[in-house]
């Protein structure tokens, strides 16, 4: 077993094995599966063509030699920051049929991100495009390499620079040999990914997911997702996050024998002509993008009628927004609220409009443990407000390689702390922010959710984020950020008089208005608050000195 991964007690993963929730194959052997019941089924589609599940297969396992052939060995990580693409796909198979462990990062992580998970993983490789727009990986992957003498290898999907390797030569059409594979093949108790913690106040911490568990989280997911050998699922966020890699993503996918397809854009035309195109029946999304399509107007121009669900992950949809996209887009929206170290809570698809548009959802497995607790660890009742603490057989128990941030991230009884303050009315959960996105104004808490979803309603609005202020008084003050529609205006007294006509408590008012013209947003389109607190603070003190 990996050093400083921290397993399952011993007594639990015989219950998991006993109830047949671990299956006992690895990642990769789940999705070859898939391929020797559905061997001519179209598995994969891209820009430059389509794969069979026999030929998604046969890729892999002749990359999986090779990688061997260049030294990689089982229990290696490999860091992997490659733009969605069918190398993406065949590779991440390639190191699960051998067992080197990719650490998922993200096209958009740079110098100080990538040195931290090559240094927090012992990487033995790194997986690098040669550039994606104006960014060229190779210089930034040469000074890594030299910091680090243990990243032995640089693969370069395109050019490769001085000392690094063509992914190209690693690709061939020789046969793969099955036995030098089952020589190497991991235990379904081993890690399979390390996917990244979605903080982003400090350094992301690493999460060890095993074969057992993430095959078990795609099945899950697939399976509240309707997923089926029908389904035709559009990728358009990374593939690296676990929303779009098993949340059911790709892997959700592919369990259920369905086709991925990878997006070519963002856009409502490349989505919805896509859409079109491919008969795709889902897609995932998040709020940004969700709100943008719906306001484009696009969707009219083209035959969507193949689509059947839309996703959101990652921030709560509005629920406004949820019942404009049914509407305007012919399908069932479905939140997807959870985490990578674990927990998936999912709407049904056939939950009543009071659960599918109001919910975060509720956990994709009976086995879920999930509990609401006060600041004093003690439960609270069912409607009331609280941190939501987990734990379950694809939940983690604990990160890896980082003790002392266990200590404080897992309960004594190894519950984990979403760090979500959430209301829980039976199984379903109710989402009202991050702790910290809890604005403490002289010690009453205003639920920026809350909030937000009531600015949502004003048809200016295009998209809205409230954040904290300091105040020398209070100790914060809400202010709230608001991109408009193109055309229209919204003043301060104009957004507080449509407030206070939703009957909300005076001090749950924001006492700032800040029209901006776009939010920073993570590589999965998440918005990054800490960015617009100080985007705000820079702007109070500029007026300040004026």
């Amino acid at each position: 077993m990996l050093k400083g991964f921290v397993p399952w007690p011993a007594d639990v993963a015989r219950q998991y094995v006993e109830a047949g929730l671990w299956e006992g194959m690895t990642v990769a052997e789940m999705v070859e599966r898939t391929a020797k019941r559905l061997p001519d089924k179209i598995a994969v589609v891209h820009a430059s063509g389509r794969m069979t599940y026999a030929e998604l297969i046969r890729s892999s396992k002749s990359l999986a030699i090779e990688l061997l052939r260049l030294g990689l060995k089982p229990q290696d990580r490999a860091v992997v920051q490659l733009p969605n693409g069918p190398e993406f796909v065949s590779l991440y198979l390639a190191l699960n049929f051998i067992g080197v462990i990719p650490v998922m990062a993200l096209r958009t992580h740079r110098e100080s991100e990538i040195r931290h998970f090559v240094r927090a993983s012992n990487a033995a490789a790194y997986f690098i495009p040669d550039r994606v727009g104006s960014f060229d990986y190779r210089p930034m992957a040469a000074e890594v390499a030299a910091e680090f003498p243990f990243l032995r290898h640089v693969i370069v999907v395109g050019e490769a620079g001085p000392e690094q390797t063509p992914f190209r030569v690693l690709v061939t059409d020789r046969v793969a040999d099955d036995t030098s594979l089952a020589a190497v093949r991991p235990d379904p108790y081993d890690v399979s990914t390390m996917l990244l913690s979605g903080g982003t106040t400090a350094v992301s911490k690493l999460i060890a997911r095993t074969h057992n568990d993430y095959v078990l989280n795609a099945r899950l997911c697939a399976g509240v997702a309707g997923f089926s050998s029908d389904t035709v699922f559009l990728a358009i966020l990374p593939l690296g996050h676990n929303y779009n890699l098993a949340s059911p993503g790709l892997l959700g996918a592919f369990y259920a024998g369905g086709t991925l397809v990878i997006g070519k854009g963002t856009t409502a035309e490349d989505v919805f002509g896509t859409i079109a195109a491919e008969h795709v029946t889902v897609v995932a999304a998040v709020v940004p993008l969700i709100a943008t399509w719906i306001n484009s107007g696009v969707a009219k121009s083209f035959d969507i009628s193949s689509l059947r669900v839309i996703q959101n992950g990652g921030a709560r949809l509005a629920p406004e927004v949820r019942a404009r996209a049914r509407k305007e887009l012919g399908c069932i929206p479905q939140e997807i609220y959870g985490t990578a170290e674990g927990l998936i809570n999912m709407t049904r698809l056939d939950d009543p409009d009071e659960v599918l548009l109001e919910s975060s959802g509720a956990p994709v497995s009976e086995w879920d443990e999930i509990a609401v607790l006060d600041d004093r660890d003690r439960p609270v009742p069912d409607g009331e407000t609280g941190e939501l603490v987990t734990r379950g057989p694809y939940t983690i128990r604990g990160y890896y390689d980082a003790p002392d941030v266990n200590a404080a991230a897992f309960t004594p009884d190894g519950f984990y702390r979403m760090g979500d303050i959430v209301r829980k009315r039976g199984r379903y959960v109710y989402t009202e922010g991050r702790r910290k996105d809890l604005i403490n104004r002289g010690g009453e808490k205003i639920s920026c959710d809350e909030v937000e979803n009531l600015i949502f309603g004003l048809s200016q609005v295009r998209q809205v984020s409230v954040v904290a202020m300091a105040d020398p008084v209070f100790g914060e003050k809400a202010c709230a950020c608001v991109v408009l529609h193109p055309g229209t205006e919204l003043t301060f007294d104009g957004l507080v008089a449509h407030l206070r006509a939703q009957k909300i408590a005076a001090f749950k008012l924001p006492e700032r208005l800040e029209i901006m013209e776009s939010f920073p947003v993570s590589p999965v389109g998440k918005i990054l608050k800490r960015e617009l607190r100080e985007i705000v603070a820079q702007r109070i003190s500029e007026v300040r000195q004026t």
